[in-house]
């Protein structure tokens, strides 16, 4: 591994780092202006990675469809992961700001990625591609803020989709609730524990070319042009 894949490793993880973990203090934010501390109570107001790192989503599966391409002779894969979440009580915030504010939790994680990603792609399109004659520096500051933006677009458009346990989800139960359509919120609530496996269905086979990654062109096509 040279210098160059030294720095694109280093700026994928930093990105990603920032991504997911952003996304999770969002939430809990959020939730604490309704008035509900369990988050800031269990410490995970913080930008400190360590009290975010989830074993699978923050190590494990970023690191298999990163370099799991490569070791088959391909270009390295793109950046996928989550955060431990954040603890949050949902009764609390209905109490306290109806389901509007149950809604505002729920994406706020999805706001965020998506306004990380503009600012990301302004400063993308105001810098230069790099040369051989830049700096380490200015050639990983370019990487970082590409994979900032690239990553940034795939969490929000990942959580935007209606997967159980996800946040499409959460906000689309929050939604029927809010009109009584109680049908609709008793599906994704018993369908949480299939969550994960929408996932990897997704993940692994040609549907995300579908469901995420022509969105993800779309959204880039447009934060670029």
């Amino acid at each position: 591994m040279d210098s160059l894949d030294i720095l694109k490793v280093v700026a994928a993880v930093a990105a990603l780092a920032i991504a997911i973990i952003g996304h999770e203090i969002m939430h809990g934010w959020v939730a604490y202006m309704y008035k509900d501390t369990t988050a800031k109570n269990a410490g995970r107001l913080t930008i400190n990675p360590i009290s975010h790192i989830d074993l699978v989503g923050t190590i494990i599966v970023p690191a298999t469809m990163y370099f799991l391409p490569m070791l088959f002779g391909a270009d390295s894969g793109f950046l996928f992961g989550w955060a431990k979440p954040v603890p949050i009580n949902t009764s609390t915030v209905i109490r306290n700001g109806g389901y509007n504010a149950a809604m505002q939790v729920d994406l706020a994680g999805i706001v965020y990625n998506f306004t990380l990603a503009a600012f990301a792609s302004i400063a993308l399109v105001a810098m230069s591609q790099p040369t051989t004659a830049d700096s380490l520096v200015y050639v990983f500051a370019y990487i970082f803020v590409y994979q900032l933006l690239i990553i940034n677009v795939v969490l929000g458009v990942f959580n935007l989709l209606p997967i159980p346990q996800f946040d499409g989800a959460h906000f689309l139960m929050h939604l029927a609730l809010k009109y009584k359509i109680n049908s609709v919120a008793e599906f994704f609530y018993k369908n949480e524990r299939y969550g994960m496996i929408i996932v990897l269905i997704i993940i692994m086979t040609p549907i995300k070319d579908y469901v995420l990654f022509l969105p993800v062109q779309t959204i880039l096509g447009l934060l670029l042009s």
